[in-house]
């Protein structure tokens, strides 16, 4: 089976002449002689009629989901694409060839267990949008509540788990022929990679990612999310709130409704830093074909996220890691990088910080103070990712989707205000969080948080103390002095331990009830 799907992929490519807008590229960039020959025999008795982004465009749609889901990555990044090729990919976001209504009616039924007149009073047969792995139908509920329904694509499972092995199958190959790749190590990101694509086909979890980043932005003026409608989804099937708005793409069109394009942009990257560093919860999908943006009240100029199948979750040590460092990369402070690094255990322990130190300032100091249409995010961590060859950095899986959804973010404030500063936007936003981790108030949020648990800790001391002191008294020890002198010692440790633990216990209740009484307004 994977032999046949690498032999599809090779012939797509070539059905659509992808190797000959490599052999161009090649030929442009290299200004080589067997480059420019190359270009010219792959064109010998074919005829491509169709421009080279709509040939790329139409073989990504071609190879399924996969495929459709870097196509759309890709699409963001303008700064790094020709415009053509740029414009085509971003059709990829919501206009993916659509599969028949009869099949579309046929799943939802079956999600349901009732026909489609039992649930909705009307029903669009004609898909409103479309993407690689579902595609969306407006409704009206009985009780007339406008509705959004997406339904599966049929057969995705099959599909994805046959791109994913043959994934495996040349990561595994890469492993065995290639140091780089041990480094990179593909098999854990094919695998993080896995567990998405597959959360994707389970749109109950994508309701309940839904309702729980509506609660995260509850009392946000920032981003809205739609309700979902419980009683109509299921693993197959998603009803949520009709949503309106223009799509954050269509720039003109944001003007002409008088959306202020450049508060939209910062707000985007307070969004980004919200739900990484305060919620650890966030949207990692944040294409444009995802988002609208409100044209009227009480939604006028507010994000509206959508498709909510991928979302990346954080440690606390992770947000900590990472705060840390983008708070070190916006003051300059590249040897506190280089520290983080050896400190997370990311690089060996015996770098040199000093090299380490300079490399990332080799990196990072050409584009600050630079507006963001001077520079690339994406080349930045590309220069990087060339600088941690050198220094054995271990890619973090668990990472993967915060880089992707970072690049996002970018390409999107890009689109939006080209002079967006994205240090300059940011900074505020993680020394704020920061003194709120490290200030008096994280520490009495964290006291209050542990205060919970101890609350079950507490009236189990006595009981415990109690068995300590019976086991004492217990005749087997008396048989042996020495013995019964060593247990003595180490129950001893025990009682001192938990007394203290009492200690610390009445010690930190005494601190919660002083910051309650400091937090009352006098």
């Amino acid at each position: 089976m994977g032999l046949f799907r690498l032999a599809r992929i090779g012939f797509v490519a070539w059905r659509y002449g992808l190797d000959q807008i490599a052999a161009d590229d090649l030929a442009a960039s290299t200004g080589a002689r067997w480059a420019r020959v190359l270009a010219r025999v792959l064109k010998i008795g074919r005829t491509l009629d169709a421009p080279r982004g709509a040939r790329l465009r139409m073989a990504l749609e071609s190879l399924g989901p996969i495929f459709v889901k870097f196509g759309q990555v890709l699409s963001t990044r303008r700064d790094l694409l020709p415009e053509d090729i740029a414009d085509e990919l971003a059709r990829l976001q919501d206009q993916v060839p659509p599969f028949p209504s009869v099949l579309a009616i046929t799943e939802i039924e079956r999600g349901l267990g009732k026909r489609i007149d039992e649930v909705f009073d009307e029903f669009t047969p004609e898909p409103v949008a479309s993407a690689s792995i579902a595609q969306v139908h407006f409704a009206r509920l009985k009780d007339g509540r406008e509705v959004a329904i997406k339904v599966l694509r049929p057969g995705m499972a099959q599909v994805i788990d046959r791109d994913l092995a043959l994934l495996r199958t040349a990561g595994s190959m890469l492993i065995k022929v290639s140091a780089d790749a041990r480094r990179l190590r593909p098999l854990d990101v094919i695998d993080e990679f896995d567990k998405y694509l597959h959360d994707e086909l389970d749109l109950i979890r994508e309701a309940a990612n839904a309702n729980q980043l509506r609660r995260n932005f509850e009392q946000s003026p920032l981003l809205r999310m739609p309700e979902m409608y419980w009683d109509f989804c299921a693993t197959n099937v998603l009803t949520m709130e009709r949503m309106c708005g223009i799509p954050v793409g269509r720039i003109e069109r944001l003007r002409e409704a008088g959306i202020d394009l450049k508060k939209l942009s910062r707000d985007g990257v307070e969004i980004f830093f919200t739900q990484v560093f305060q919620h650890g919860f966030f949207h990692a999908d944040m294409h444009p074909g995802n988002i609208l943006v409100g044209d009227r009240e009480p939604d006028f100029n507010r994000y509206i996220a959508l498709d909510f199948g991928i979302v990346g979750t954080l440690l606390e040590t992770d947000k900590d890691y990472l705060a840390q460092n983008f708070l070190a990369f916006f003051r300059r402070d590249y040897r506190r990088v280089a520290e983080l690094h050896v400190e997370s255990g990311w690089v060996p322990r015996e770098t040199r910080i000093d090299e380490l130190e300079s490399t990332v300032r080799a990196c990072c100091e050409p584009v600050f103070d630079r507006p963001l249409k001077d520079i690339s995010l994406g080349l930045v961590l590309m220069r990087l990712f060339q600088a941690s060859r050198r220094f054995n950095v271990e890619i973090q899986p668990q990472l993967v989707l915060l880089q992707k959804t970072l690049l996002n973010i970018e390409g999107l404030g890009r689109q939006l205000d080209p002079d967006l500063d994205l240090w300059v936007t940011a900074k505020p936003f993680l020394e704020r969080w920061m003194r709120d981790q490290v200030g008096l108030s994280g520490l009495r949020a964290r006291v209050e948080r542990e205060a919970e648990r101890w609350a079950q800790t507490l009236p189990q001391i006595p009981r415990l103390i109690h068995t300590v002191l019976s086991q004492q008294a217990s005749p087997d020890l008396a048989a042996d002095h020495h013995k019964w002198q060593q247990a003595m010692l180490g129950e001893q440790r025990r009682i001192r331990f938990w007394l203290g633990l009492l200690a610390l216990a009445m010690t930190t209740i005494a601190a919660i009830q002083l910051f309650r009484f400091l937090s009352v307004p006098s």
